[in-house]
């Protein structure tokens, strides 16, 4: 400790909200560069590479090949995919001196499918799973919670590569199989959820979820068993009604009701039913959005949902990606005067807006799209908008007054909600993705022209599978679940070191006691911080010896005239006297049970 590069502090950095922030920075494990840009110092180092030394060994051991890209890479490759454009702003672009685009990687698919295609040629060479560990870069809007949310980060990313759909299977399995082997081992709760795959493109996709409060992600389970990304969510269809006896559609005056709220206020006065009151179930909410796709085109679209729901724009964005979704303004609302705010009905949009023989999204379409929530089924009563101030029609019922354009999973999940598969009710919860698995199909090999000869001499698309982990997320994910008051309390298997040796007091006697023991226990291959500086009062170093988090905490002090060592456990607090002759066996035992733990 007089040594090492090392500055604990006592206060919380001011711009750190959550946990793992204040106590990485605090125990001097990271300090910060930009805002979502950290430096990492020696006992983050530490921890960062016992994290990736657990995610290499188990890659290893499920068939996988290390390889190392750079960073920097050069545009075309992602121009091919399309990329270069969907990731929009969160991609950093860059321009050499000879005005040559190039980009900081976010992920490297493309590079990855241009290796194999520089190498590989047959269906013979195939299977194969490479990964790498490697810095990452996203221009975050936002960048926030410290490693859990930064501009640069560490993520372990692989990618298979097979012949066929059946082969990819195995591959996903694999790789599915060793996630579990490297959260379990890392000590972190997981769940596995359905998912999205995003900008990433393909099919199958599965998020590992790390269960916490501070989570930015959102997501369900049943307990059936069901789980999902809230943004994967499915809503189960009702089935179609029978509309034959149901009234005609008839337009009522509604002044001064431009809410939910007022509006089934209103209903229920003025025009009140014979079976039930109206509920805002009743209504149909048409929601003006904006969608911005990765060229910088603005356009609207409307939402219809249940007027007892509200739109989720992360759900939205989900089904829209790439395109980025926003609430329309006000300008929005002028260039289009048949929206009439707080009484827009489905008369003014999609179908029913659309000249007979003009299809959507065609030169000639002017209408704005209209899209319903999977609620919304043939044979529904609802109670809409007019497209008049002051005036909503009543009973409009769905597949014989209006139609959208299609369907849309927009509402938000709420917790009550049927589980799609039958499983029961959903139980919301929030948590921080720590891994992501995707089959990816053939969308990148075929852009990129990655083909083998399959076993009759034909060229073949290959199909791969796509698998990340986020290494400094995890770093800061362990810091978020294991600490206390006090400080960090690392699991023994990823802590920087095992014990913490604290000399206190000015004996001579003590510092050369405790120096004998921790050079007694690196000897037996327990990984030692010894704290040795002679001038630093026992109170301050008990509490950096707190902070840092060594699972083992070994107290040289007042009791070596008896011939006694105090043993501090971080985790449970406990604290004993051991026979400083049996210290460094005790410690080892303890530590090396705890490893194959």
């Amino acid at each position: 400790m007089s040594t090492i590069f090392l500055r604990t502090l006592r206060e919380n950095p001011a711009d750190a909200e959550v946990a793992s922030h204040q106590l990485l920075v605090r125990a001097g494990y990271i300090r910060r560069a930009a805002p979502g840009i950290y430096t990492w110092l020696p006992l983050g180092l530490k921890v960062l590479a016992k994290v990736e030394q657990i995610v290499r060994e188990e890659m290893d051991a499920a068939g996988g090949q290390e390889v190392h890209f750079p960073a920097l890479l050069p545009r075309e490759p992602y121009e091919a995919t399309g990329r270069w454009d969907e990731y929009g702003p969160n991609l950093f672009r860059l321009k050499d001196r000879k005005q040559g685009d190039y980009l900081l990687a976010p992920t490297h698919e493309e590079m990855f499918t241009l290796l194999v295609k520089d190498l590989y040629s047959s269906y013979k060479d195939l299977p194969l799973t490479i990964y790498q560990i490697q810095t990452k870069y996203r221009d975050e809007a936002r960048p926030r919670a410290g490693l859990l949310r930064g501009r640069e980060f560490i993520m372990k990313d692989s990618y298979s590569f097979d012949i066929d759909d059946e082969g990819l299977d195995v591959s996903y399995a694999a790789q599915r199989a060793a996630y579990i082997r490297i959260f379990e081992r890392l000590g972190l709760e997981y769940v596995i959820v359905q998912a999205q795959s995003g900008a990433m493109g393909g099919s199958k996709s599965e998020e590992f979820l790390s269960p916490t409060e501070v989570g930015e992600d959102t997501f369900v389970r049943s307990p059936g068993g069901y789980s999902a990304n809230v943004e994967a969510v499915t809503t189960p269809v009702p089935d179609a009604i029978d509309w034959s006896d149901a009234p005609a559609a008839h337009v009522e005056d509604t002044p001064d009701t431009p809410t939910i709220e007022t509006l089934v206020a209103a209903a229920n006065a003025a025009h009140p039913r014979e079976d039930r009151p109206w509920t805002a179930a009743d209504t149909l909410k048409n929601v003006v959005l904006a969608a911005t796709n990765p060229a910088g085109e603005r356009g609207l679209l409307v939402i219809g949902v249940p007027g007892d729901r509200d739109v989720d724009l992360t759900r939205v964005e989900a089904a829209l990606s790439p395109a980025t979704v926003e609430a329309a303004n006000e300008d929005d609302l002028k260039a289009h005067p048949e929206l009439v705010k707080g009484y827009i009905g489905p008369e003014a949009l999609g179908p029913q807006a659309r000249p007979e023989g003009v299809e959507l999204d065609s030169e000639d379409d002017t209408a704005i799209p209209y899209l319903l929530d999977p609620r919304v089924v043939p044979g529904t009563r609802w109670i809409t908008g007019a497209n008049v101030h002051g005036k909503h029609v009543f009973d409009l019922v769905a597949g014989r007054d209006f139609v959208g354009d299609g369907v849309i999973e927009a509402a938000d999940v709420r917790a009550g909600d049927p589980a799609p598969d039958g499983s029961g009710p959903l139980e919301l919860a929030r948590g921080v993705e720590i891994g992501h698995i995707f089959q990816l199909g053939r969308k990148y090999a075929a852009a990129l022209d990655l083909k083998v000869l399959d076993v009759n001499g034909k060229q073949q698309v290959v199909t791969m599978g796509s698998y990340g982990i986020g290494v400094t997320r995890a770093v800061a994910l362990l810091a978020e679940n294991n600490h206390d008051d006090l400080g960090l309390v690392w699991p023994i298997q990823v802590a920087p070191f095992h014990v913490q040796v604290v000399a206190t007091g000015k004996d001579q006697a003590v510092f050369d006691a405790a120096q004998e023991l921790a050079a007694g226990l690196e000897a037996a291959g327990v990984e030692v911080l010894y704290d040795d500086r002679p001038k630093v009062s026992p109170g301050v170093k008990f509490k950096d010896a707190e902070l840092l988090g060594a699972p083992y905490i070994l107290v040289v002090g007042r009791g070596l005239a008896d011939g006694e060592v105090e043993l501090k456990t971080r985790a449970s607090g406990a604290s004993e006297n051991v026979p400083v002759a049996d210290a460094v066996a005790e410690l080892s035992r303890r530590v090396a049970e705890a490893l194959a733990a």
